[in-house]
């Protein structure tokens, strides 16, 4: 099962995945409520999959820190698995974050249902 780090602000949120998570064999190697906690973090553990919030205020559209934050990681580690997840379903972000090469998008709240898009990610054929 995959090493899985959670980037979440709301730490109820933090809790309903990583209790999701962990109830299906995945281990969470990390829970951090910010990015930069989660670059350092991401050094330190070496998760097969970072799970991250699209942390945007009011206008989601148009901000583009979530976008920094992605393309960061890869900084850090080219081949990082990132699947980013948000509160809202919007098209535009969902295509966004895929063509910027995140490996998945979920809308939360996180399901069950939705471990079936981690598998994919952290554990290909």
């Amino acid at each position: 099962m995959a090493r899985v780090m959670i980037v979440e602000n709301a730490e109820f949120m933090r809790m309903a995945i990583r209790d999701t998570l962990f109830k299906h064999g995945h281990e969470i190697v990390a829970e951090v409520a910010d990015e930069e906690e989660a670059f350092e973090k991401y050094l330190e553990v070496k998760p097969d999959l970072v799970l991250m919030d699209i942390m945007a205020p009011d206008n989601l559209i148009d901000n583009t820190n979530w976008k920094e934050s992605f393309n960061r990681f890869l900084d850090i580690d080219h081949e990082a698995k990132m699947a980013m997840f948000s509160s809202l379903g919007q098209q535009i972000l969902i295509t966004e974050s895929t063509k910027i090469g995140a490996m998945g998008f979920m809308v939360k709240p996180f399901e069950p249902g939705m471990l079936s898009v981690i598998k994919k990610i952290a554990e290909p054929n």
